[in-house]
């Protein structure tokens, strides 16, 4: 059964033949091995274009700045499934990514889209300041959390964020996003009426814009760093087995309360 209108299926990222492998149009073994990063060539995936030197720079640094952040939820998951089955690397590693949400990862795909909401106010001739106030008040308003505001370890500072910011200062690529992410800082601090956490993920999500990144980027990076992170808990988890010491604590941890037997 057709699902949908028909069409020709096509494809623009890679072909396979017996002696060759072509990706975006380019010669993997002739011309990207040996010559292009990883980071570089994740970029060329996606787009079809090769990074200049300050995307390639800074999608590198953001791959670093989020890749690891300790025994969170996903990695215990992760380090539990691989316990439950040493030879399922793959499984393990699906069950940690399947946890890698907005909760657990970040919020840079909603800040992303905050932050060209308020650009696209902006460009239309409103005042950033009020754009960004406005913004912030329709989310308290609405009952909603401020995307890339508050963390539940790093305060008052998340140092990752605020080093994202000042290397982004220093080489030059701050532009209209990254204002609208520090202007956005003091309009969520004025409607909660108390100083958030700027998180990691709002200067990821005005860097990579302000570096004109497809919105695509701003989940994709996220996902990318902290399956490194995982795969580097796995290769522990092999050689240094804590997956049932982490279930046991969880199961020691939670009381029973049979309040429903008859």
């Amino acid at each position: 059964m057709q699902i949908g209108k028909a069409r020709t299926a096509t494809t623009e990222i890679c072909i396979a033949v017996a002696d060759a492998v072509e990706v975006r149009g380019r010669d993997l073994c002739g011309d990207l091995m040996g010559r292009l990063s990883f980071t570089a060539y994740f970029y060329l995936l996606l787009t079809g274009r090769e990074p200049t030197e300050d995307q390639r720079y800074f999608l590198d640094l953001l791959l670093v700045a989020i890749a690891e952040h300790g025994m969170m939820p996903t990695v215990q998951a992760a380090r539990m499934t691989l316990a439950s089955d040493p030879n399922a690397l793959q499984g393990a590693l699906a069950a940690g990514v399947l946890g890698c949400g907005p909760v657990i990862l970040g919020t840079s795909e909603l800040c992303g889209a905050l932050l060209l909401k308020a650009r696209a106010r902006v460009t239309e001739g409103g005042d950033a300041d009020e754009v960004v106030l406005e913004l912030a008040r329709e989310i308290r308003e609405a009952g909603g959390k401020a995307p890339g505001f508050g963390h539940p370890v790093h305060r008052p500072l998340d140092p990752r964020a605020e080093r994202i910011l000042e290397l982004a200062d220093q080489r030059g690529v701050s532009g209209p996003h990254v204002d609208l992410a520090r202007r956005m800082r003091e309009a969520v601090a004025q409607v909660w009426g108390k100083q958030l956490v700027l998180n990691v993920s709002m200067p990821i999500a005005a860097v990579l814009l302000d570096l004109d990144f497809p919105p695509a980027f701003l989940k994709a990076i996220p996902l990318l760093a902290r399956t490194g992170g995982l795969l580097a808990h796995l290769a522990e988890e092999q050689q240094n087995p804590i997956g049932f010491v982490l279930a046991g604590h969880a199961e020691a941890a939670v009381s029973y309360g049979a309040n429903n037997r008859t």
